[in-house]
């Protein structure tokens, strides 16, 4: 019976660390929803399981000076998706923004930092924000970060200035 616990146990394990591996597949929805073929770009994304990334986070976060305030909103968040595309394009800025537009997003901030854009969207129900979608563009490469939680306006604009003083 132990044997079998531990066999179920380990194979659980695997399983939950699967959405660690990178794949070579979009995982945001506006890719997959769209219409044009993005030939050329090259996609790497993963799913964040928050539960285990949430302790080093938090730590990072110490480490490098970060109010308990700010770190507080890690306790906040319930997924986080990334995707990294090399060679895209204006056509996918486009795409993406036109797949925020129809699906309720409202735009919060741009920030221009060395030669790179970073734009934050939200989609909010009543004062709640369930879905966070940042954005950095450079020249040579665009990440896309889907962070899915319940924060409030105030969350959202002390992380915004916390990035913004640095």
């Amino acid at each position: 019976m132990k044997t079998l616990k531990n066999i179920f146990f380990g194979t659980f394990i695997l399983w939950m660390l699967q959405s660690c591996l990178p794949s070579g597949r979009p995982n945001m929805d506006f890719v997959r929803q769209s219409e044009h073929d993005f030939k050329g770009a090259k996609f790497v994304s993963f799913n964040v399981p928050v539960f285990m990334a949430k302790p080093f986070i938090k730590k990072a976060l110490r480490e490098d000076g970060e109010s308990e305030e700010v770190i507080n909103l890690i306790k906040k968040v319930s997924k986080i998706k990334i995707m990294t595309v090399d060679n895209g394009n204006k056509e996918m800025l486009n795409e993406y923004s036109k797949y925020l537009n129809n699906n309720d997003f409202e735009e919060w901030a741009t920030i221009k930092h060395n030669g790179e854009n970073v734009n934050v969207r939200v989609k909010q129900n009543g004062e709640t924000i369930k879905n966070m979608m940042i954005t950095v563009n450079s020249d040579k490469e665009l990440v896309f970060v889907d962070v899915r939680g319940n924060f409030t306006a105030n969350d959202i604009s002390k992380m915004i200035n916390a990035a913004t003083d640095k």
